[in-house]
């Protein structure tokens, strides 16, 4: 396995469409050209979320582990804190359900954070539970049906799926520059010139 500045962890399929710059594997949740507006966005946010579960693959738990940036900012810790994303923009947001009641830290930064009893499987299994739970919550949904959440009086389904499928993206691009970079000093640009807040 690589260890030097620039080179990839691993060494199965994943690893190697890294080293070709390539950032999407073949997708998983194609649908008809002519299904729905929602079928596809309900398909897009889906791809995005297996995407971001597939950098962890071909590492080690070290290597999952690692931080290589200034920040708290793992790959285990981005697929761990994208769980938490999941469950506050639906579990909290459409269910109602508070932050002590479903079990999750109180502020996004904690959310990064690794227990000692995380592994790649644990967490992996936590964000495929995460990311069922929030089809589920929203399976009765129109794309503008309107419900109010944890920030806002009211809010449309397609904001909600838009606002997960923003954040998932930008945790690909964490976790592609990362699986990219090894060893140097990446800076990451902080959306809106300042942390997340939710």
């Amino acid at each position: 396995r690589g260890r030097r500045g620039g080179e990839i962890y691993g060494e199965g399929e994943t690893a190697r469409l890294y080293r070709r710059g390539v950032n999407l594997p073949p997708f998983q949740h194609e649908v008809p050209f002519d299904a729905s507006a929602r079928e596809q966005l309900l398909a897009f946010v889906d791809e995005h979320r297996a995407m971001l579960g597939r950098c962890l693959d071909d590492l080690t738990e070290d290597e999952a582990r690692r931080r290589l940036v200034p920040s708290r900012t793992t790959l285990l810790g981005l697929v761990k804190h994208a769980t938490f994303v999941e469950r506050v923009w639906f579990d909290e947001g459409v269910r109602g359900r508070s932050r002590a009641e479903i079990g999750i830290p109180a502020t996004p930064d904690e959310s990064f954070e690794l227990s000692p009893h995380d592994t790649i499987a644990s967490v992996r299994a936590a964000h495929r539970r995460a990311c069922e739970d929030s089809r589920a919550a929203i399976a009765g949904l129109d794309l503008d049906a309107l419900f109010a959440d944890n920030r806002t009086p009211l809010v449309r389904t397609l904001t909600r799926l838009g606002t997960d499928l923003r954040e998932t993206h930008r945790s690909i691009d964490r976790a592609y520059f990362q699986r990219k970079t090894p060893g140097r000093n990446v800076q990451w640009v902080q959306w809106n010139g300042g942390e997340e807040s939710w």
